[in-house]
C-alpha cells in the first residue's frame, strides 16, 4: 500500500473506482514523494458529486485499534473538500462498524504535501473487511502517497490475521457480479407470477430458520428459481416450480413456543400479500408456507437485526452490486428486496396510500423495462417516494440522476408561500441576479411550463411524508435546476406578469446554506428586545446550558426556533429546564424478528421537568422541522407552559434504518413508530400545532419574520 503501481492496462493495482464523466483516478509517476508514485483523483463534477477511490482489504486481524497514515496534496479543491478515508465493515450492508472520511477536517483549496492520520476502534469479532481510500467532494485534484495501515500500532503486514469463518450464504458467490438474466418478457400472467414470487421469496427470507442461520444466500436463490418461474407454461407449472424451490430449504421443526400468527396482537399485523388468497398457488405449497410462518421463532437472523435498546431494523448482508446499470434480474431483486423490507419492517406501512400489495404489479414492469441507468434510478426513486417518508430518498450520488436533474441552477432561494413559488433569497449576487429577480417575486412559469404543472410532474419522485415537505424540497431538487444554462421565466411582480431570462449557474459554484440556518455564525441564544429569550437549536450545545439558564434568568418568555435540525439531543437536557411536571411525552411501536410484520406498542416515556423556568415558552415549527426536531418538539409539548405555532412539519420521526439496493443505491426509512401518549401518530401529519400560522408574500417582501413576531406577541399576552 505504500506504493501505487500500474497493471498492464495502466490502471492502479488493487484500487476500485467509478468511471464517471469529468472524473479520473490514475497513478502519477511524476508527482512523487520520497521517490514513490502517487495516486491522483481529479474531479470537475462539482455540485453534490463525490468521486472516491477505494482499496478493499478482505481480511480481519486481531486487535482493537486501527490507524491509516498517508501524505496528501491538493490543488484547487472547491465546493467541498478532499481527504482520505477509512472504514471497517461488518455484516450490515451500508452500516460500517467504524468510519471516518475527514469531513470535519478535509482539505480545501491548494495544499502542499502533509501527513494526515485517521484512527478508529477495531472490533476483531465483528469486522470482516477493511476499506481505505481517497475522495473529492466538489472539484479539484487530490494526490495521495505513502499510505500505511496499522493494527494496534503494528504495520498491517505484521499484524496477526484472524481467519473469517464464512457461512454457506457467504460462500455462495455464483451471482456476485450478475444475475445472468438480461431480458424478461412480460404479460399479465407473468406479472402476477412475479408478484407471487416476490411474496414467497420474502416469506422464506424472513421466516425460515435455515435462512436465519445463514445457510442460504437468498439473492442467489432468487436467481436460481427465477428462470423456472418465467419459463412455466401455466399456473400449475409455476406453482410446482415454486414448491420444488421451497422444498430445498427443508421443513422447519415444530416451534413449541410460537403463537399462531392469527392470534398476534399489535398496532400493525403481518401481511403476506396474496399468497393465501390466490388460486395460482396450489394448496400444497401454501400449507408449507403457512407451516414456515408458524414455526420459525429465532432470536437472531442472517438478514435482519434490531438496534439494541432502540428497536429499529438493521438490514444485514445485503450486497450492493455496485454497477451503474444492473441487469434485469438484479433490477427485480431491488424491487423484491425493498418491497419485503417495507412489508415486514416499516412501522408506517399502514399509512401508505393504497394497498402495499398492489405496489408489486405496478412496479414490476417499470423495473424490468428500465432501459438505462437513468430509468432504473427514477423507477427506484419513484418506489422509494411511494412510502411517503421524508427519511426515504436516494442519498448516494449518481451521475445519471444528477444529469436528469441538471447541473445548472437558478442562483436564488425560492419557497412556496401562499401556494406560490416565491423568491426569498439569493445564493449568488452575480449576473444581475438582484436586478432581474427581487425578494417577493412569484415565479409562475419555468421554460414555458406553469409551476403547477411542474409540481404534478415531480411529485411522484419527490420523497416526503406530506405535500408541504414535498414543496419544501422541490425547488432545489427539480424546479430550479436544468441541464440548460438559461432559464426562461415568467414572474409576477406587484400583480403584473413579465418575462425574465436568467442565466443559470453550475451548482458546484453555489454555496447552499442549510434550511433555517442561513447564518451559521449567529449565536445560538440571546435576549431580544422586550426581555424575551431566543434559542436556535440548530446551533445549540448542551454544554452551554448553564450559561443559557443564567442569561435567560428574569426573561418573560423564551422562543425556541425549531425551524432547523437540533445540533444536540435536548429532550432530557434543555427541555426539563423549562418543563414543569412529570407528564409523559411519547411512546413507540417496534418491529419484531420473531414475527416479521408485527409492531408492538411500548409503554410511554417521560422527561420529568425541574420547573426552574417559570415563563411561557413558544416553539416555532414549519416544514423544515424534521425527525429529531419533531421529537424534541413533542418533548417540549409535555409541559403546560409550552405553545407550538407554525405550519405542518416534515412528518418523519423515529430512528432511521439504512437500506442498500443493487446499483449502489443508498436509502433509509423511519425505523420505529413515534406517537403522542394519546396514540396520535406524527408520521405524515407532523407535530400538533396550537396556533397555525404561515408566512405571507407581503411579509416576505417587507423582510418580516411573521412567525417570530407571532411568538413574541403570544409571550407578551397578545
Amino acid at each position: 500500500m505504500s506504493m501505487f503501481t500500474l497493471d498492464s492496462q495502466h490502471r492502479p493495482v488493487g484500487w476500485v473506482y467509478p468511471a464517471y464523466a469529468n472524473t479520473s483516478v490514475s497513478v502519477d509517476t511524476l508527482e512523487k514523494k520520497d521517490g514513490k508514485n502517487s495516486l491522483v483523483l481529479s474531479s470537475e463534477v462539482g455540485g453534490d458529486g463525490i468521486i472516491t477511490a477505494s482499496f478493499p482489504i478482505p481480511q480481519t486481524f486481531k486487535g482493537s485499534k486501527i490507524e491509516l497514515k498517508g501524505r496528501l496534496k491538493t490543488e484547487h479543491v472547491t465546493g467541498g473538500y478532499a481527504g482520505m478515508w477509512l472504514r471497517v465493515d461488518g455484516t450490515t450492508s451500508g452500516v460500517p462498524l467504524a468510519f471516518d472520511n475527514m469531513n470535519k477536517r478535509g482539505l480545501v483549496g491548494t495544499n502542499d504535501w502533509q501527513e494526515y492520520s485517521i484512527q478508529l476502534p477495531y472490533d476483531e469479532d465483528k469486522a470482516n473487511r477493511i476499506v481505505l481510500g481517497g475522495l473529492i467532494a466538489g472539484t479539484g485534484k487530490l494526490w495521495m502517497n505513502d499510505l500505511r495501515l496499522y493494527i494496534d500500532g503494528k504495520p498491517v503486514e505484521l499484524a496477526q490475521v484472524k481467519k473469517i469463518k464464512l457461512l454457506p450464504a457467504q460462500q455462495d458467490t455464483a451471482f456476485s457480479k450478475s444475475a445472468h438474466i438480461d431480458t424478461i418478457l412480460l404479460n399479465k400472467s407473468q406479472i402476477e407470477r412475479l408478484k407471487l414470487l416476490a411474496e414467497v421469496w420474502g416469506v422464506v427470507k424472513y421466516h425460515h430458520p435455515a435462512v436465519a442461520k445463514g445457510e442460504f444466500n437468498m439473492d442467489a436463490e432468487l436467481f436460481r428459481v427465477l428462470p423456472a418461474s418465467l419459463e412455466a407454461k401455466d399456473d400449475a407449472g409455476f406453482s410446482m416450480a415454486l414448491e420444488k424451490w421451497v422444498d430445498k430449504f427443508g421443513r422447519p421443526e415444530v416451534c413449541k413456543g410460537c403463537k399462531p400468527v392469527d392470534s398476534l396482537q399489535g398496532m400493525q399485523k403481518p401481511n403476506y400479500g396474496s399468497i393465501f388468497k390466490t388460486s395460482v398457488l396450489n394448496r400444497s405449497i401454501t400449507d408449507k408456507l403457512r407451516w414456515i410462518i408458524n414455526n420459525h421463532y429465532f432470536g437472531e437472523s442472517y438478514y435482519i437485526d434490531m438496534a439494541k435498546n432502540i428497536g429499529n431494523p438493521i438490514f444485514k448482508n445485503e450486497p450492493v452490486y455496485n454497477m451503474a446499470y444492473p441487469d434485469a434480474g438484479l433490477r427485480l431483486l431491488a424491487l423484491f428486496r425493498y418491497w419485503n423490507m417495507i412489508n415486514y419492517f416499516f412501522p408506517y406501512k399502514h399509512l401508505i396510500e393504497g394497498d402495499w400489495e398492489d405496489t408489486l404489479p405496478a412496479f414490476i414492469p417499470q423495473f424490468v423495462q428500465a432501459g438505462n441507468t437513468t430509468e432504473y434510478l427514477l423507477a427506484s426513486l419513484k418506489l422509494i417516494s411511494s412510502i411517503k417518508d421524508t427519511h426515504a430518498n436516494i442519498y448516494s450520488w449518481h451521475p445519471a440522476l444528477e444529469g436528469f436533474r441538471g447541473k445548472f441552477a437558478l442562483p436564488v432561494e425560492a419557497k412556496f408561500i401562499e401556494d406560490k413559488l416565491v423568491v426569498t433569497g439569493y445564493y449568488a449576487d452575480t449576473l444581475d441576479v438582484k436586478n432581474k429577480l427581487r425578494i417577493g417575486d412569484i415565479i409562475s412559469r419555468i421554460d414555458g411550463q406553469k409551476v403547477e404543472q411542474l409540481i404534478q410532474k415531480y411529485l411522484p419522485i419527490t420523497a416526503a411524508s406530506n405535500y408541504a415537505t414535498q414543496l419544501r424540497d422541490m425547488p432545489n431538487y427539480s424546479l430550479l435546476r436544468s441541464s440548460l444554462s438559461t432559464f426562461n421565466l415568467e414572474i409576477i411582480r406587484d400583480g403584473k406578469s413579465q418575462p425574465v431570462k436568467m442565466q443559470g449557474v453550475e451548482r458546484s459554484k453555489l454555496i447552499f446554506h442549510s434550511p433555517g440556518n442561513s447564518d451559521p455564525k449567529a449565536p445560538a441564544f440571546k435576549v431580544m428586545d422586550g426581555g424575551i429569550g431566543y434559542l436556535f437549536p440548530g446551533r445549540y450545545s448542551n454544554r452551554e446550558l448553564p450559561e443559557i439558564i443564567k442569561t435567560f434568568q428574569g426573561t418573560k418568555g423564551i422562543v425556541v426556533d425549531m425551524r432547523c435540525y437540533p445540533s444536540e439531543f435536548m429532550p432530557f437536557t434543555f427541555v426539563p429546564y423549562v418543563k414543569s411536571g412529570k407528564a409523559d411525552f411519547v411512546k413507540f411501536t417496534v418491529g419484531s424478528i420473531s414475527n416479521p410484520g408485527l409492531f408492538a406498542l411500548s409503554e410511554t416515556l417521560a422527561n420529568p421537568g425541574s420547573g426552574d423556568y417559570k415563563g411561557k415558552v413558544v416553539v416555532i415549527v414549519n416544514e423544515v422541522t424534521q425527525s429529531q426536531a419533531e421529537y424534541t418538539t413533542m418533548a417540549f409539548q409535555s409541559s403546560p407552559n409550552v405553545v407550538v405555532i407554525g405550519s405542518t412539519t416534515a412528518g418523519a420521526d423515529g430512528n432511521v434504518s439504512g437500506i442498500v439496493l443493487p446499483g449502489g443505491i443508498n436509502t433509509m426509512i423511519s425505523g420505529i413508530g413515534i406517537l403522542y401518549p394519546d396514540g396520535t401518530e406524527t408520521q405524515g401529519k407532523g407535530v400538533k400545532i396550537d396556533y397555525p400560522i404561515r408566512p405571507t408574500i407581503a411579509g416576505i417582501k417587507a423582510g418580516k419574520d411573521e412567525l417570530l413576531e407571532k411568538a413574541v406577541a403570544i409571550i407578551n399576552g397578545k
